[in-house]
């Protein structure tokens, strides 16, 4: 029986974990994003917007379920790692962000918001979800 409980416990945990760097990747999508992100994607239906929130969500999902998954029987250490992952995957995700804006022509920010689909939506998305996939493969 203390084995559910604390299997229990450490669902939650994790749980709130993820959903908070979630939540802390919707915010950093959203700073990135010209307009308010809710409305962009829940009452414009805008698809780019869509996409990219979608595919840092992906990337930070990949790298907490690696490092649940690598945590071994320690929770605190695996709550620790994975907070610390988490939050290194968001940092080089924004800077990614920022690099493939710097080097490709517009805002990328305001190609997002608009409401034409743009290819480099899938690009931006791209990026993202592999930055989340070289996170989650470093961890050890």
């Amino acid at each position: 029986m203390s084995e559910l409980v604390s299997g229990l416990l450490a669902t939650l945990a994790y749980g709130v974990i993820g959903t908070a760097l979630m939540a802390l990747g919707f915010l950093l999508v959203d700073l990135a994003t010209p307009g308010k992100l809710r409305e962009l994607i829940w009452v414009q239906g805008n698809r780019n917007a869509s996409v990219l929130l979608a595919s840092g969500l992906l990337g930070v999902g990949a790298i907490v379920t690696t490092a649940i998954i690598t945590s071994d029987s320690d929770m605190a250490v695996g709550l620790v790692s994975t907070v610390v992952f988490g939050l290194a995957g968001l940092a080089l995700m924004s800077v990614a962000f920022v690099l493939l804006d710097l080097a490709t022509p517009g805002k990328l920010g305001e190609i997002l918001a608009s409401p034409e689909p743009h290819p480099a939506v899938w690009v931006s998305a791209s990026v993202h979800i592999a930055v989340g996939a070289i996170i989650a493969a470093s961890i050890t």
